[in-house]
């Protein structure tokens, strides 16, 4: 179980995945550290991750092991001195 990944992380897969276009059914390729968000945990073993454009809307909805995510941040943690 990985715990350090929470509901509406922001998250990056490690690897490329291969999926299809949430709308038309196209296929994609999510690349290693293409930008999603965490929408339901199962469990802490996988996590479903939404991906979606600038504009907001979901190209890419899919199940990811937990251990194929890295959670990204926005600013640095304070270091103990």
């Amino acid at each position: 179980m990985n715990s350090a990944i929470q509901m509406h992380d922001v998250v990056a897969p490690l690897d490329d995945v291969a999926t299809q276009h949430f709308e038309t059914g196209q296929p994609l390729r999510l690349r290693r550290g293409q930008i999603g968000t965490v929408v339901m945990t199962y469990d802490g073993s996988a996590f479903e991750v939404e991906f979606a454009g600038r504009d907001g809307r979901a190209y890419a909805l899919l199940p990811v092991p937990a251990g194929k995510l890295i959670v990204l941040h926005e600013s640095p943690m304070a270091a103990a001195a």
